[in-house]
Parts: structure tokens; C-alpha cells; sequence
């Protein structure tokens, strides 16, 4: 058995939130334009869980938790051109990006801001916190993501 591994994918919460995907259930999770976050996003294994961030917002922080249900998947987004997440430079013969199926596990009873989250972990314990981290998704250390859990649980 491959070891648990833990991710957070962040969100605006007025493109897509946690009651959003809790209505839908499982959603495609597109429109990454980030070679590094799309780089960790290939990296996610089925059954990997993931925290739902909510970014951009007033105040943000870890609002739900979700698995990964499919990998690999050409971002249908990056070809069309009415999508801000078209990608002139992206062909159906080669394409540059792809995403994840996530589905919706629970939404946090206690949600966790980010200045919760600063004054429970450093940078090196949690990236998020790391000052001019800007990356949609990001790798959660097993032990981190446990402690997160526990808070938001």
C-alpha cells in the first residue's frame, strides 16, 4: 500500500467553493496555469485527500476536505477560447495542460484561516505560510495535514 499523501488546492470561493462542490459532489479541477502546481498536481495518486482552500478572500483559510478520484486529465479548458483558461500554445495532439477529479469528502466544522494557520506552523512545516508562496496547489507534509484535520474536523 502507497503512503498517504496529502495536498491543498486552492479556490476563490466566488469562482468555486466548498457549498459548490458539496452540491455537485465531484468536479473537475481545471484551469491550473501554474507549471509548478500543475508539476504536483501530476503527482497526486488516486485516494491522495486534499484540504479546499478558499483564496482571494476575506479571510482565507482551509473550508473542506476532498479526495482525488481521477488522474490525469487534459484540462478541456485550455482549448476554449472563450475560457480565460484558453491556451493558444496548447494542441489537442499536444496538449500543455491537464487537472484531477476531486470529490467532496466534508466541509470543515472549524474553519482554519490563514493566520491560524501561520501561528500554528512555520515555513518549512507548511509552505502556504511561506511568504510570496503564490501556488494554487501544494504538497502537505502527512504529519501537518494530521494536526490540520484534527482542527478542522
Amino acid at each position: 500500500m502507497t503512503e498517504e499523501k496529502f495536498w491543498l488546492m486552492k479556490s476563490e470561493p466566488d469562482a468555486y467553493s466548498i457549498d459548490t462542490l458539496k452540491k455537485d459532489g465531484v468536479t473537475l479541477w481545471d484551469g491550473i496555469r501554474n507549471y509548478q502546481a500543475r508539476n504536483f498536481m501530476r503527482r497526486m495518486s488516486l485516494g491522495d485527500k486534499v484540504f479546499f482552500y478558499h483564496s482571494n478572500c476575506k479571510p482565507p483559510g482551509i473550508v473542506g476536505f476532498m479526495e482525488v478520484i481521477d488522474l490525469n486529465i487534459v484540462d478541456p479548458t485550455q482549448f476554449q477560447k472563450e475560457s480565460k483558461y484558453y491556451d493558444p500554445k496548447s494542441s489537442q495532439e499536444k496538449p500543455r495542460w491537464d487537472c484531477v477529479k476531486v470529490k467532496y469528502l466534508f466541509k470543515a466544522n472549524k474553519f482554519l484561516s490563514l493566520t491560524e494557520l501561520k501561528n500554528l506552523f512555520n515555513e518549512e512545516e507548511l509552505l502556504l505560510v511561506k511568504k510570496g508562496n503564490r501556488l494554487s496547489i501544494i504538497p502537505i507534509k502527512i504529519e501537518i495535514a494530521k494536526l490540520i484535520l484534527e482542527r478542522i474536523k
